[in-house]
Formats: C-alpha cells, structure tokens, sequence
C-alpha cells in the first residue's frame, strides 16, 4: 500500500493509503491505536490531481508506478498536476476552469504558531479552514482576515510576509525538534496573540477591498493535547529509527499533524519506558505493509536512557 499521508476530518486523523484495489483507505490514528508496519525501501510518485471545482477533484494514480523525482511525485505527474499552479494565480497566471472556480471561493487567512514558538501566515479554503491548520500542526492559531477569494487571499498572505517578515513555510524537522521539547503553552498562545494582533493592524490599513479582518481563534484537536503541552517530568525522546526501511511498531498517545507522540511496544506488546515523537509524514510515499512488527532500539537505548 502507497501512503499518501496523515488527514484530519471532523477532529480526528487517519494515515491514507492508496491500495492495490486502487481506491483510498484510511487507517485511523486514533489515541492509544497500534501502528504495526513494514517500509519497503523507494520513494514512489504519488500520481496527481485534477480540479474540477470547490469541492470535487479527481485522483490520477501515476500511470507508470514510477519513483519520485520532484517531491512525491516523477516529472510527468508533476507537470500534469493542477495544484501546483495555484500559487501563481494571484500573479496573474493562467489556471484551469476548474482550478479558478476552487481558487474563487471564499479563503481565510491565518497565522499559526508551532511548539519550538515558530509562526507562519497561511491560507485556507472556506471548506478546509479547520482542516488546513489541524494538518499543519499548529499549537495555536488565529484567523486574521476572511477573502472573497483565493487571488485576494494570496496577495495578503504576500503581503504579510513582505510587511512584517511572516514565513509561509515552517519544516517539519522544526516541528518535530519543537515538540520534543516544546515551549509553554501560555507563552505560545501570547506569541500567537501577537503576530496576529500585528497582522490585523496592517491589513486594517489597507486600501484594498475584497475581504474583511477578522477575530477568531482556531480550536485545536483534542488528540494534539497531550503532545502540544509541557508535562512535568515528562521526557520525551526523537524517535529512535527513520521510516524509509525496516519494522517499525507504535502506540498513538497523541497527534498533532503528522508528528506522533507514542509508545513503542516490544514483542510482547509492553511498552518499554518514554515516549518518543516521530514524524509519520515522512511516510508519505512510501510503500508499506502491516502487521505485528517492532521498532529496533536495543542499540540506542543506553543513550536514550
């Protein structure tokens, strides 16, 4: 099974396959859920998409089972795929029909902030404005502005990081480093408060019509809480093993995008001691297979521990 990812739907999160019955099936992550799985060595296209409008778009398996070769997916995927154009529509680029009815719904923008104190500003369709921001990881966020479209969405989001020096883009491997140790959650939410109150002030300025500013705070999942929070005495340790080989075997206590905090049980299903916070992104395009199989730590566990 080719994994497509970690999706959140309705405050729940599901690991997403494309099956060998060529259809999607979803695996939930849910807490205190065992994840026992095999990765075969490769990184595979994950074929592309086509927009059709709002709400509908239609996967194309890559047609040639090919690895990847620019992100997850090869050359031919890419440059078939519509997604990849809407981040220059805003400039004036041209889309298809379909992509421009999706791009000319209403987006709202936000700024999220990340365990390690990271904050990006960010844009989302009016249908995936709590999905968006639950896929992303954020420890806290707020909505700023509300667009009539996605072309005004895009020039504020520009704007923004052109203004006040907001990224757009915060790594995963920062996710995973902050969420080991991540910061106070009252100084994160101020952090948060900040940027946002920062934001508003400029687009409050502006001349510009075609949207409104907004005050609203997004309402994080509760299986993020745990990983999201300081607990005292609570050490937590990067997962010992990198998901492009080998057996691996979780226990989900807690999700905040793809990144997990979990258990890892040995042969006989006892968890051995710590928690550990591993980035099941990185299994996005990957092939995997399931069953009862472990994660190897004997040779790290004097250091870990």
């Amino acid at each position: 099974m080719l994994v497509h990812g970690v999706v959140w739907d309705s405050f729940s999160a599901a690991l997403r396959l494309w099956s060998p019955e060529s259809e999607f099936t979803d695996v939930a992550l849910a807490r205190g859920s065992a994840l026992g799985l095999r990765v075969s060595p490769g990184l595979w296209c994950l074929g592309h998409s086509k927009v059709h409008g709002p709400g509908e778009r239609t996967h194309v398996p890559c047609p040639s089972g090919s690895p990847a070769e620019r992100g997850k997916q090869c050359g031919t995927c890419f440059a078939r795929d519509d997604s990849r154009l809407m981040h220059d529509f805003h400039r004036g680029g041209s889309v298809p029909t379909g992509l421009r009815a999706y791009l000319m719904q209403p987006h709202w923008l936000y700024v999220a902030t990340f365990a390690n104190g990271a904050t990006k500003i960010g844009t989302a369709s009016a249908p995936r404005k709590w999905n968006r921001l639950a896929e992303q990881g954020a420890v806290h966020a707020s909505y700023v502005a509300h667009a009539e479209d996605g072309r005004v969405v895009r020039v504020l989001e520009d704007l923004v990081t052109r203004e006040l020096g907001l990224v757009q883009q915060v790594r995963s491997a920062a996710k995973v480093a902050g969420l080991v140790e991540p910061r106070d959650a009252v100084e994160l939410s101020a952090v948060n408060r900040q940027h946002a109150g920062r934001v508003r002030s400029l687009l409050g300025g502006l001349a510009m019509t075609g949207f409104a500013v907004v005050e609203e705070e997004w309402d994080r999942p509760a299986l993020a809480d745990t990983l999201c929070t300081v607990r005292p005495g609570g050490v937590r340790h990067r997962y010992p093993a990198t998901f492009d080989d080998g057996g691996h075997g979780l226990r989900i206590h807690s999700l905040s995008g793809a990144i997990a905090l979990a258990g890892l049980p040995d042969a006989a299903g006892n968890e051995v001691e710590g928690s550990f916070v591993a980035d099941l992104g990185a299994l996005k395009g990957r092939k995997i297979e399931f069953g009862p199989h472990t994660t190897e730590i004997p040779a790290l566990q004097d250091s870990l521990f």
